[in-house]
């Protein structure tokens, strides 16, 4: 992989979805969609080793690739409402909470885009503060 430094942060996420070329690549652009219907002014950065990171007033979510699951980390998702009971991972933490989706597995679209959106708002309230 490139340095990358001349690449603005959606354009590395465009090449990470690319280069993994599978259907990881496939449910990270489903995800970022879901992100972008969900906020369409929500920011794109690429951060720590590699990881995309969805912001609006903060942190919202980041979403790492591993050989068996694509991981939404949600900052702040134990503070969230999750009716839908998307969290399936880091359940034990007193801030984070993630979705692990595996191959195969269907996203609840809706579920997500209302994640999303608490998330947003979660970080609105702590901004006014």
């Amino acid at each position: 992989m490139g340095s990358g430094n001349d690449r603005s942060p959606s354009e590395q996420i465009d090449i990470r979805i690319a280069e993994l070329g599978d259907w990881r690549g496939q449910v990270l652009a489903k995800v970022r969609a879901l992100i972008h219907e969900a906020l369409p002014q929500v920011e794109e950065s690429w951060k720590w080793r590699d990881v995309p990171v969805w912001e609006q007033d903060g942190i919202l979510c980041t979403g790492e690739t591993y050989k068996a699951v694509v991981k939404l980390t949600f900052a702040r998702g134990a503070s969230l409402p999750d009716p839908a009971g998307l969290f399936n991972s880091s359940l034990e933490g007193n801030a984070r909470r993630a979705i692990d989706i595996r191959e195969g597995e269907a996203i609840d679209g809706a579920a997500l885009i209302a994640l999303i959106r608490a998330a947003a708002a979660m970080n609105a309230s702590r901004k006014r503060k």
